[in-house]
């Protein structure tokens, strides 16, 4: 690729939906849930070659910045602090003021750092063409997936005109962005050709800076601090807001490119079933896990042992501070039963077990 061409990787966050073996300290980014390294040292591998190692920037709070150095290396610099957490909007309409300022012209390339993407050819092939189609258009450009199933909780694309594209890649404008619909729904999208929205992005950095400044003055205005060297200040004041609600959801520019690769979301415990060896009798297991009777569950042993004998489809999380017991069907809605939950119980500390989760 081209000089002109960033790449920034969203890496805040605390993982809940993989609690308990995320903890505040240590969220799924952090975790070899891919592959034997952390999430984010994937990411940050893949991107590897991609565009030079001084134009990428990790976008996460400052208690992260630390563990995140220790799993990939890379210097301070490479680091932009999100002060306050306020979501994907704000974070990135920094990131793309920062882009801006330093390189004005430059393409930036949105990553999410909790993703299972392969093969990573095709995924810098895709890229590329997006880099080429948001140049040439001036649009802003996610990437999508054609479904292989009907999910509730991802976002959907449905495609509107299609756009000229480099060879072996197909665009198309969006002619709307639905947001995780219900079962029926669906099943209903992948019949009529909607995509899923990965949350992959590319644009130039200034065309975003404009259709923020149209569609979003609530994150717009407080850019001022950017200007005034105060990023503290400019998450204090900005709006708490998606950076799909606040621009793509409003713009007219927004297209979207199809994928030639394989992608997941690594969202909730289901994404990890997805991705690892299924016994016989459908169960996923991770560490010293022994069963009998038993079928169709998720158990992970990440400190002692775990015996399941005759149950069915559950989820089973051992750490040294706590264990998990759920039915595996109400594992996507973890995040909602952790409010129920005491504080102790969701930050033991960090923790030293070892990591079954590791390939």
């Amino acid at each position: 690729m081209t000089a002109s061409v960033w790449v920034t990787i969203l890496a805040g966050g605390a993982g809940h939906r993989f609690w308990p073996l995320s903890t505040p300290e240590r969220p799924k980014q952090l975790l070899p849930l891919a592959s034997p390294r952390p999430l984010i040292a994937d990411t940050i591998e893949r991107v590897r070659g991609l565009v030079a190692a001084e134009q990428v920037r990790v976008l996460a709070g400052e208690g992260l910045v630390t563990p995140i150095q220790a799993a990939t290396g890379l210097g301070r610099e490479s680091f932009l602090v999100e002060t306050r957490p306020m979501g994907t909007g704000p974070v990135l309409a920094r990131a793309a003021w920062e882009v801006h300022r330093r390189d004005p012209g430059a393409i930036m390339i949105s990553l999410h750092s909790d993703h299972i993407i392969e093969p990573v050819q095709a995924f810098r092939d895709v890229l590329g063409a997006a880099v080429e189609i948001a140049r040439r258009e001036r649009l802003l450009l996610t990437v999508a997936v054609a479904p292989d199933r009907p999910e509730t909780g991802y976002g959907y694309i449905r495609p509107g005109e299609e756009l000229e594209a480099p060879a072996g890649h197909r665009a198309y404008r969006v002619g709307a962005f639905v947001e995780k619909p219900d079962p029926a729904a669906a099943a209903r999208y992948i019949d009529e050709g909607y995509r899923w929205n990965t949350g992959i992005f590319v644009w130039a950095a200034g065309v975003f800076l404009r259709e923020l400044e149209r569609c979003a003055p609530e994150v717009a205005n407080a850019l001022t601090h950017l200007e005034d060297g105060d990023p503290a200040a400019f998450f204090e004041e900005t709006a708490r807001i998606s950076v799909d609600k606040a621009v793509l959801e409003r713009s007219g520019r927004v297209a979207c490119i199809d994928a030639g690769f394989r992608w997941d979301d690594v969202g909730s415990w289901e994404a990890l079933a997805r991705n690892r060896f299924a016994d016989e009798d459908g169960n996923v297991c991770e560490g010293e896990v022994h069963l009998s009777g038993s079928g169709g569950n998720i158990a992970v042993a990440a400190s002692g042992r775990l015996a399941l004998l005759g149950v069915e489809d559950l989820l089973v999380v051992q750490t040294e501070h706590v264990t998990l017991v759920m039915p595996r069907s109400e594992s996507p809605r973890l995040k909602d039963y952790l409010r129920d939950l005491p504080r102790h119980l969701l930050e033991p500390g960090s923790g030293h077990g070892r990591d079954p989760v590791s390939g």
